[in-house]
């Protein structure tokens, strides 16, 4: 009976291409990944999204994909745990990008500038919005512009070459329609 390898010999046999020696290899690893991974994910925020085993996974394929050479069980673990540091930083990166709206300037909305649409749905607006724009392109731009682009009555005049009276009559109409409109829906 021969013995079984060990995690430094199928990780050789690994890289030398032998693919059934990582499938030997994973069972032998997962569960010093996960606890890698869960070590790693005790210091993050307790709303955290990411789960041990998304981060597992992620770390796995990137370690499959990687071009280097892994002498043992140890150095693997150790590229494992910063490949996953990676990962949540990276991820960390994502969230605050998102939340702080990717590199676009904020714009402040009065409360009277926010639409009252019957439906939240923003794909039954942008229906909604697309039904309005062949009807009348112009009306549909100046509701968008105004309450989507945050844009004054005045700036609004100005981008579509029109009087401020013109933008709020438009706007007016515009709003009227298209609460008409969702309200059918």
């Amino acid at each position: 009976m021969t013995p079984a390898p060990t995690v430094t010999t199928l990780l050789r046999q690994w890289r030398s291409g032998d693919a059934e020696a990582l499938d030997q290899l994973t069972p032998m690893i997962y569960g010093d990944l996960r606890r890698i991974a869960a070590r790693h994910l005790r210091s993050e925020r307790p709303e955290h999204t990411l789960q041990a085993t998304a981060l597992v996974n992620e770390a796995f394929v990137q370690l499959v994909d990687a071009e280097m050479q892994i002498e043992d069980r140890a150095h693997f673990l150790a590229v494992a745990a910063r490949m996953m540091r990676h990962i949540l930083t990276d991820y960390g990166r994502a969230r605050r990008s998102l939340k702080r709206g990717s590199g676009v300037a904020p714009v402040t909305l009065e409360e009277d500038r926010v639409p009252n649409f019957p439906s939240t749905d923003v794909v039954d607006i942008d229906e909604a919005l697309q039904a309005l724009s062949s009807v009348d392109e112009r009306k549909a731009d100046i509701l968008v512009l105004h309450y989507f682009g945050g844009m004054t009555y005045d700036e609004i005049a100005e981008a579509l070459n029109i009087s401020a009276a013109t933008v709020d009559r438009n706007l007016r109409l515009a709003k009227a329609w298209l609460a008409n409109e969702l309200k059918d829906d």
